[in-house]
């Protein structure tokens, strides 16, 4: 057993170097704070990093140490080693590449996607901005100005933007990009990459995922369509053009609502309402990189490069970091960046709070399945819609909580277009997998781009998508690409999630006994049990895709009638004190310059957050 035991905690500390340098490196270069060569550093490292997960002869050496082990007797050292082994074991078989040809397409395939990279940080997009200025733009800019500004030429500025950007990226090497791949996974024994990504981050086939997306497409069908003829009528057939239709199904509302979301109080809001609901960090080390500035990546994401786990019956706590893209002085961005926090701060509490023996339970690539990881950070930023939640924490500068009238007004706006918006996701899996099983010759720029228009027309009922396809960014990485159907997936475990608490508790908002429940039941295992069996666990059913149809097939009535409830019985039902231990040091960063921290308590943290973007907007 000794051989085994010195394998394994071995294997743990080789893990969580090659990660931690690899993350390390991953934050400096998105972060854009590395300085000139980071770039190469970080791709050098995701190379080492991809070829120690890759190692197959780990596979047939753990095999071989857990046959050992089997005929031991058992006891408490035993099985925990099993455990761990087990567990390495499955990580290896998802990654473990044993021919030498595939190895080398997947380094070609990581240069290739760190030039892509590189070149892309230099080629910035415009728009027009709310003074009607041509200004450089991140993604998070043009999606809000879509959204808020009230010119429509400008709101049409943004929307070329995106569609400018598509146009770079089809002839600046993402169609040999997708190449690459398929070549990979056929090299693995996969049709194609789409077919290779599901099988290995959802454990199902492409054939049963879209047995899943069909039936959802089909239930929520009527309900968009119904959605977009009521949004024609009210505001003409105008409304519906792809710049236009966010901001006429919520522009108005998004501007009524943004002085009750002041970004200087967002961090002091998550932090509070996480205490309530006994959300806690077992010791994390935290860094939020939260504003926007040039040479960043330009979607929010969360990355631990220190992955928690017992390590040789000590804990080693996770250190995270997350990012957001907020401008303080746009409008809309308060709400923006309060849903990054709680969505970021869901998966950090989440991978925080795995508890295992190894590294391999607690990272965020594959065993890990996606849906899975998507339903923690998704449950948690779902709450900022309740109207309880909203009544209790969105204030303005006078203290004042959101009216009912406007809460209703949102609940208009919002739930017509909640199929709309979900549907959206499947553009993606939709997209990708057509694209995915086409022959290289057929995938000229042209080509995809009028893929991307006829199924963006097909799926949300209009002319064009508001975000159109190819400039989502999750198509340009490994790790994201083909995976993108994880956040649907996710939403349905939410919305299963969510009914499970209501009916149990009655309640969400400021819940105590969900952070502990959700700590217990789906974060604790981490990848050692499959997304089914957490929901088994604290719903008592398996994974259930009607709540979410129901729930988008809602009228504005019926929601708002629920909303009405939620904030009576929070009216009757006493806030509890915000005093629970975060258990979690955190450090608010613009780059490299620290703009609070909480070394001296949450609250002198929230203070100086609140201070520096002030200072910002003065």
């Amino acid at each position: 057993m000794q051989q085994a035991l010195d394998y394994f905690n071995q294997l743990n500390q080789d893990y969580l170097e090659v990660h931690r340098t690899k993350e390390d490196l991953f934050w400096q270069n998105y972060m854009g704070t590395g300085g000139d060569g980071v770039s190469a550093r970080f791709s050098a490292a995701e190379s080492a990093y991809k070829r120690f997960i890759g190692e197959p002869r780990r596979l047939a050496e753990i095999r071989r140490l857990l046959a050992a082990l089997e005929i031991l007797p058992q006891d408490a050292q035993r099985d925990a080693l099993q455990h761990g082994l087990n567990g390495w074991l499955r990580f290896f078989d998802c990654n473990a590449i044993e021919d030498v040809q595939a190895q080398t397409l997947l380094d070609q395939i990581i240069s290739a996607e760190a030039d892509l990279y590189t070149r892309r940080k230099a080629n910035p997009v415009s728009h027009l901005n709310a003074a009607g200025q041509r200004v450089n733009a991140s993604l998070g800019e043009l999606l809000t100005n879509q959204a808020t500004n009230e010119n429509e030429d400008y709101r049409r500025s943004s929307q070329e933007a995106l569609r400018e950007l598509e146009q770079w990226l089809l002839h600046n090497g993402l169609p040999e990009l997708i190449s690459l791949r398929n070549r990979f996974a056929r090299q693995m024994g996969f049709r194609n990459y789409f077919d290779y990504k599901v099988n290995k981050t959802e454990r199902m086939t492409p054939e049963q995922l879209f047995t899943i997306l069909d039936r959802f497409e089909l239930q929520t069908r009527e309900a968009n369509s119904r959605s977009l003829q009521q949004l024609a009528a009210e505001k003409g057939a105008q409304a519906l053009e792809p710049w236009n239709l966010r901001f006429a199904s919520a522009g108005d509302v998004t501007r009524q609502l943004d002085p009750y979301f002041p970004f200087a109080q967002s961090l002091e809001r998550w932090i509070n309402s996480f205490k309530r609901l006994h959300i806690g960090f077992r010791g994390a080390q935290m860094d939020l990189d939260l504003l926007v500035r040039p040479g960043k990546y330009e979607n929010g994401f969360m990355h631990g490069p220190v992955p928690p786990f017992i390590q040789q019956g000590k804990w080693l706590p996770a250190r995270i970091n997350f990012t957001s893209l907020a401008q303080p002085d746009q409008v809309g961005s308060g709400a923006h960046g309060l849903n990054t926090l709680f969505h970021e701060g869901g998966h950090a509490a989440h991978f925080a709070n795995i508890c295992q023996n190894a590294p391999c339970f607690s990272q965020e690539f594959p065993p890990t399945s996606m849906a899975y990881a998507e339903t923690q950070s998704m449950f948690c930023d779902s709450l900022l819609d309740d109207a309880d939640w909203l009544k209790r924490y969105a204030k303005n500068a006078a203290g004042e909580p959101v009216p009912d009238a406007l809460i209703e007004a949102s609940i208009a706006a919002r739930q017509p277009m909640r199929a709309f918006n979900e549907r959206h996701i499947l553009l993606v899996p939709y997209f990708e997998w057509a694209l995915y099983q086409w022959e290289d010759e057929q995938r000229t720029p042209e080509a995809i781009t009028a893929l991307a228009r006829e199924v963006e027309s097909k799926i949300l009922g209009i002319s064009g998508s508001p975000r159109p396809t190819l400039a989502i960014p999750h198509l340009l990485s490994l790790e994201s690409a083909c995976s993108y159907q994880g956040y649907l997936l996710a939403l349905m475990a939410v919305e299963q999630t969510r009914q499970f608490f209501l009916q149990r508790d009655g309640y969400l908002t400021d819940n105590p006994a969900i952070g502990p429940d959700l700590a217990r039941h789906y974060w604790l295992p981490g990848n050692g049990v499959s997304h089914d069996d957490t929901l088994r666990s604290l719903t008592g059913e398996g994974f259930n895709p009607d709540y979410l149809a129901q729930a988008c097939n809602q009228t504005v009535a019926q929601s708002w009638q629920e909303a009405r409830q939620t904030i009576a019985d929070a009216a009757a039902r006493p806030q509890p004190a915000a005093d629970f231990d975060l258990a979690a040091h955190i450090r608010v960063v613009d780059g490299d310059q620290v703009l609070a921290d909480n070394a001296e308590g949450d609250d002198r943290m929230c203070r100086d957050f609140a201070a520096a973007i002030n200072a910002r907007l003065a």
